[in-house]
Protein backbone atom coordinates (compact mmCIF):
# COMPACT_ATOMS: atom_id res chain seq x y z
CA UNK A 1 0.00 0.00 0.00
CA UNK A 2 1.28 3.28 -1.01
CA UNK A 3 1.52 6.05 1.47
CA UNK A 4 -0.10 9.30 0.63
CA UNK A 5 1.95 12.41 0.87
CA UNK A 6 1.38 14.42 3.98
CA UNK A 7 -0.67 17.55 3.46
CA UNK A 8 0.38 20.76 4.97
CA UNK A 9 -1.60 21.82 8.07
CA UNK A 10 -3.32 24.71 6.34
CA UNK A 11 -4.77 22.45 3.61
CA UNK A 12 -5.78 19.87 6.18
CA UNK A 13 -7.67 22.45 8.21
CA UNK A 14 -9.41 23.76 5.08
CA UNK A 15 -10.51 20.25 4.06
CA UNK A 16 -11.90 19.55 7.54
CA UNK A 17 -13.94 22.74 7.52
CA UNK A 18 -15.75 21.80 4.28
CA UNK A 19 -19.46 21.01 4.69
CA UNK A 20 -21.71 18.83 2.52
CA UNK A 21 -23.74 20.51 -0.20
CA UNK A 22 -27.02 21.75 1.25
CA UNK A 23 -29.92 20.09 -0.57
CA UNK A 24 -33.28 21.84 -0.87
CA UNK A 25 -36.22 20.22 0.92
CA UNK A 26 -38.11 17.64 -1.20
CA UNK A 27 -40.95 19.00 -3.29
CA UNK A 28 -44.31 18.37 -1.63
CA UNK A 29 -47.11 16.69 -3.58
CA UNK A 30 -49.65 18.83 -1.74
CA UNK A 31 -50.80 21.91 -3.63
CA UNK A 32 -49.40 25.19 -2.37
CA UNK A 33 -52.47 27.32 -3.01
CA UNK A 34 -56.10 27.02 -1.93
CA UNK A 35 -57.27 27.07 -5.57
CA UNK A 36 -55.81 23.65 -6.30
CA UNK A 37 -57.34 22.32 -3.11
CA UNK A 38 -60.72 23.66 -4.25
CA UNK A 39 -60.28 21.98 -7.65
CA UNK A 40 -59.44 18.68 -5.93
CA UNK A 41 -62.51 18.94 -3.67
CA UNK A 42 -64.77 19.75 -6.64
CA UNK A 43 -63.38 16.81 -8.63
CA UNK A 44 -63.92 14.48 -5.67
CA UNK A 45 -67.50 15.76 -5.26
CA UNK A 46 -68.18 15.29 -8.99
CA UNK A 47 -66.79 11.74 -8.90
CA UNK A 48 -68.90 10.91 -5.85
CA UNK A 49 -72.02 12.38 -7.47
CA UNK A 50 -71.39 10.40 -10.65
CA UNK A 51 -70.92 7.20 -8.63
CA UNK A 52 -74.18 7.74 -6.71
CA UNK A 53 -76.13 8.49 -9.91
CA UNK A 54 -74.65 5.45 -11.67
CA UNK A 55 -75.48 3.20 -8.71
CA UNK A 56 -79.07 4.45 -8.56
CA UNK A 57 -79.49 3.92 -12.31
CA UNK A 58 -78.10 0.41 -11.93
CA UNK A 59 -80.61 -0.27 -9.13
CA UNK A 60 -83.52 1.18 -11.13
CA UNK A 61 -82.67 -1.08 -14.07
CA UNK A 62 -82.64 -4.31 -12.04
CA UNK A 63 -86.00 -5.27 -13.52
CA UNK A 64 -84.49 -5.01 -17.02
CA UNK A 65 -81.63 -7.34 -16.13
CA UNK A 66 -84.08 -9.85 -14.63
CA UNK A 67 -86.33 -9.66 -17.71
CA UNK A 68 -83.35 -10.20 -20.02
CA UNK A 69 -82.38 -13.32 -18.05
CA UNK A 70 -85.92 -14.64 -18.43
CA UNK A 71 -85.85 -13.76 -22.13
CA UNK A 72 -82.76 -15.93 -22.59
CA UNK A 73 -84.76 -18.91 -21.29
CA UNK A 74 -87.69 -18.11 -23.57
CA UNK A 75 -85.36 -17.73 -26.55
CA UNK A 76 -84.29 -21.36 -26.31
CA UNK A 77 -87.92 -22.51 -26.04
CA UNK A 78 -89.23 -20.47 -28.97
CA UNK A 79 -86.94 -22.29 -31.40
CA UNK A 80 -88.65 -25.58 -30.57
CA UNK A 81 -91.86 -26.01 -32.66
CA UNK A 82 -93.61 -28.01 -29.91
CA UNK A 83 -93.21 -25.31 -27.28
CA UNK A 84 -93.46 -22.31 -29.56
CA UNK A 85 -97.01 -21.29 -28.60
CA UNK A 86 -96.16 -21.37 -24.90
CA UNK A 87 -92.95 -19.44 -25.55
CA UNK A 88 -94.86 -16.77 -27.50
CA UNK A 89 -97.31 -16.43 -24.61
CA UNK A 90 -94.36 -16.24 -22.23
CA UNK A 91 -92.94 -13.39 -24.35
CA UNK A 92 -96.21 -11.49 -23.98
CA UNK A 93 -96.26 -12.15 -20.26
CA UNK A 94 -92.64 -11.03 -19.95
CA UNK A 95 -93.33 -7.73 -21.70
CA UNK A 96 -96.36 -7.14 -19.46
CA UNK A 97 -94.37 -7.91 -16.30
CA UNK A 98 -91.59 -5.63 -17.46
CA UNK A 99 -94.07 -2.83 -18.07
CA UNK A 100 -95.64 -3.41 -14.64
CA UNK A 101 -92.18 -3.06 -13.09
CA UNK A 102 -91.44 0.16 -14.94
CA UNK A 103 -94.73 2.09 -14.89
CA UNK A 104 -97.35 2.54 -12.19
CA UNK A 105 -99.62 -0.47 -11.86
CA UNK A 106 -102.74 1.66 -12.36
CA UNK A 107 -101.41 2.83 -15.72
CA UNK A 108 -100.46 -0.60 -17.11
CA UNK A 109 -102.44 -3.35 -15.38
CA UNK A 110 -105.77 -2.56 -17.02
CA UNK A 111 -104.43 -2.40 -20.56
CA UNK A 112 -105.31 -5.20 -22.95
CA UNK A 113 -105.93 -5.77 -26.62
CA UNK A 114 -105.39 -2.82 -28.92
CA UNK A 115 -104.69 -0.44 -26.02
CA UNK A 116 -101.93 -2.70 -24.71
CA UNK A 117 -100.42 -3.14 -28.18
CA UNK A 118 -100.51 0.64 -28.71
CA UNK A 119 -98.83 1.19 -25.32
CA UNK A 120 -96.01 -1.23 -26.19
CA UNK A 121 -95.52 0.35 -29.62
CA UNK A 122 -95.54 3.87 -28.17
CA UNK A 123 -92.86 3.17 -25.56
CA UNK A 124 -90.56 0.97 -27.60
CA UNK A 125 -88.86 3.33 -30.08
CA UNK A 126 -89.87 1.16 -33.03
CA UNK A 127 -89.11 -2.14 -31.32
CA UNK A 128 -92.74 -2.47 -30.34
CA UNK A 129 -94.24 -2.65 -33.83
CA UNK A 130 -93.69 -6.39 -34.36
CA UNK A 131 -94.63 -7.00 -30.74
CA UNK A 132 -97.86 -5.12 -31.39
CA UNK A 133 -98.64 -7.56 -34.22
CA UNK A 134 -97.83 -10.53 -31.97
CA UNK A 135 -100.14 -9.27 -29.24
CA UNK A 136 -102.97 -8.81 -31.73
CA UNK A 137 -102.39 -12.27 -33.20
CA UNK A 138 -102.16 -14.02 -29.84
CA UNK A 139 -105.31 -12.48 -28.47
CA UNK A 140 -107.62 -12.70 -31.45
CA UNK A 141 -106.37 -15.40 -33.82
CA UNK A 142 -105.19 -18.97 -33.77
CA UNK A 143 -101.43 -19.04 -33.26
CA UNK A 144 -99.61 -20.19 -36.39
CA UNK A 145 -96.14 -21.68 -36.10
CA UNK A 146 -93.33 -19.19 -36.68
CA UNK A 147 -90.36 -19.90 -38.89
CA UNK A 148 -86.90 -19.58 -37.35
CA UNK A 149 -86.30 -16.06 -38.72
CA UNK A 150 -89.63 -14.73 -37.45
CA UNK A 151 -89.06 -16.27 -34.03
CA UNK A 152 -85.57 -14.78 -33.88
CA UNK A 153 -86.90 -11.36 -34.92
CA UNK A 154 -89.59 -11.58 -32.27
CA UNK A 155 -87.07 -12.33 -29.55
CA UNK A 156 -84.78 -9.60 -30.87
CA UNK A 157 -87.62 -7.06 -30.81
CA UNK A 158 -88.57 -8.10 -27.30
CA UNK A 159 -84.94 -7.72 -26.21
CA UNK A 160 -84.76 -4.28 -27.81
CA UNK A 161 -88.02 -3.23 -26.17
CA UNK A 162 -86.82 -4.35 -22.73
CA UNK A 163 -83.46 -2.63 -23.14
CA UNK A 164 -84.66 0.60 -24.74
CA UNK A 165 -88.18 1.40 -23.51
CA UNK A 166 -88.42 4.86 -22.00
CA UNK A 167 -89.95 5.48 -18.62
CA UNK A 168 -90.68 9.10 -17.79
CA UNK A 169 -89.55 10.18 -14.36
Amino acid sequence: MEQQPKLDPLTETALRSLKDIALPPPVSIMPQTWGWLLVAVLLAAAALTWAVVAYRRWQRNAYRREALKRLDDIETAIGNPQGQAEAAEALCELVKRTALSAWPRAQVAGLSGAEWAKFVAAHGDGAGERLKVLFDDLEYRQQTPLDADAAGDLVLDTRRWIEEHHVSA
